[in-house]
């Protein structure tokens, strides 16, 4: 199993290869997929994508004695939310089934 980055550049260059559609086209529709999707989660909304996953807000509690892994600067850090991604059973299932390389995490 190769462990490279997929970048959005790629995934729209596989839609497009997929369905022949405009390139211009593609671009948009992912693009606007994108920004409904920040929409949705910043007003606390919840996506779920039957069969890949779900995404949520959840809030992260502040601390007080947070380090700066850095400078190793004491530092405080607000509550904030942040975005949790669960898998779906299609997409945990497709994983299961990968040939387990015992040097991919290594090298993530």
């Amino acid at each position: 199993m190769s462990s490279k980055k997929v970048t959005k550049n790629d995934l729209l260059e596989a839609v497009y290869q997929n369905t022949k559609c405009e390139k211009f086209v593609v671009q948009s529709i992912v693009e606007n997929l994108f920004d409904q999707m920040k929409i949705c989660l910043k007003e606390g909304d919840t996506i779920e994508l039957r069969g890949f996953g779900t995404f949520e807000p959840r809030l992260r509690k502040g601390r007080q004695n947070a380090r700066n892994p850095k400078t190793g600067q004491q530092l405080s850090v607000a509550p904030h939310y942040v975005v949790a991604f669960r898998s779906g059973q299609e997409l945990k299932r497709a994983l299961w089934d990968l040939p387990v390389n015992e040097s991919f995490n290594k090298t993530n």
